[in-house]
């Protein structure tokens, strides 16, 4: 019993720490500095949208309207574009006082919404910027847990929707199947099934755009140093695989509290280790053609950066090549929000590739969407 109350004293500290540095950070954002930001040779970032409190997860529509989540805000925005240039035309909101809407998707019409512990749409959204309809439950089923209760959501190509449950907790067990997965269903949210086990914390997640085959990233455990365990991007072809949360991180390296357990179980490692800690959120397969022919269907991460590591780290857009449909490095393409002496003035957190080509990022700390072109475009 004594163990088990130090646990979840120990949880509820790195939760509570975790909220009080995520508060403070919101606020300390200071001035946006693009001056400050690197690309590569030929690439410029501009603001696409300003104003955009807390921005978090995006879904673009065909129409070119883009949305965006927040989580403390409570808040989902709607960022039409009617000239389909450079710039959003203004910031609507669509929907408000909703628990953390960290995910967004887009179907036939219908904006689905991801709180906590159930799912939500909104019909006819672009039709009713506007007037915003009220929202329709499609699943309320989920746990409640807070710790990692945000969710991130899609669409994949078979139809279904993708949603993951975090674990909740920085590392434990639990006898529900659905803690530590990423899970899909139906779009009327029937039929709910796990996809992967073994998956801390995917705030991110994408298909490749050949094999069809989804990919994603993952955040590591805390408190193993600065150094451990490296976040990850991961790559499921089949339903039923694990990839190792809470028994083994990394390369199959065994965790320290549960290292002994999960006996039969054929773990997955990591299809590319990334930084230890840099909090790898969003990502994308680059589809767009304005971009050179190098950067085509290569994976574009968002790291949103780290909050227990004695020297910052993340704070930036990397990058995954592959070459036959395979990942085979890891690279730094945008950095500079990270300042020299430790604090950060923005914080990337998903992306989105638009009709023209460029990439469109979020930023929750500096509250706006960036534009990365190439060229003069």
């Amino acid at each position: 019993m004594r163990k088990i109350r130090l646990t979840v004293l120990v949880g509820l500290t790195a939760l509570m720490l975790g909220f009080m540095w995520f508060n403070s950070a919101a606020k300390e954002g200071g001035r946006i500095d693009l001056s400050t930001i690197k690309l590569p040779p030929g690439f410029q970032i501009s603001i696409y949208q300003d104003g955009v409190r807390g921005a978090r997860s995006l879904a673009l529509s065909p129409s070119g309207t883009l949305f965006v989540s927040t989580i403390q805000e409570g808040l989902v925005y709607a960022i039409p574009n009617k000239d389909r240039d450079n710039k959003g035309d203004k910031v609507m909101v669509v929907a408000s006082g909703l628990h953390w809407p960290n995910g967004i998707a887009l179907k036939d019409g219908s904006l689905f919404v991801a709180e906590v512990s159930r799912v939500l749409k909104f019909d006819d959204i672009e039709g009713r910027l506007q007037d915003p309809p009220g929202p329709l439950v499609v699943n309320d089923s989920f746990p409640h847990d807070q710790h990692h209760g945000w969710k991130y959501i899609r669409f994949g190509p078979d139809g279904l929707l993708y949603i993951p449950v975090g674990a909740p907790c920085n590392v434990c067990e639990r006898e529900d199947p659905r803690y530590a997965s990423l899970m899909r269903m139906k779009v009327d949210g029937s039929n709910p099934e796990v996809l992967a086990h073994g998956v801390r914390n995917t705030v991110g997640f994408d298909w490749h755009p050949v094999t069809k085959e989804i990919w994603f990233t993952d955040n590591g455990r805390d408190w193993l140093g600065d150094d451990l365990p490296p976040d990850e991007l991961n790559h499921a072809p089949r339903a039923g695989l694990h990839f190792g949360f809470p028994y083994r991180y990394g390369n199959n390296v065994a965790d320290p509290q549960y290292g002994t357990r999960g006996k039969g179980i054929a773990f997955t490692p990591p299809a590319m280790p990334l930084a230890p800690h840099a909090a790898a959120l969003g990502m994308r397969f680059y589809t767009g053609k304005l971009f050179p022919a190098e950067y085509h269907h290569q994976v574009f991460i968002a790291e949103h950066g780290s909050w227990n590591r004695s020297k910052p780290i993340g704070y930036r857009i990397t990058l995954v090549r592959f070459a036959s449909d395979k990942p085979v490095q890891y690279e730094v393409f945008a950095e500079g929000w990270l300042r020299p002496n430790g604090t950060a003035w923005g914080r990337p957190v998903d992306l989105v590739v638009a009709p023209d080509g460029a990439l469109l990022v979020s930023d929750d700390r500096a509250g706006v969407i960036y534009r990365i072109s190439y060229g003069d475009r």
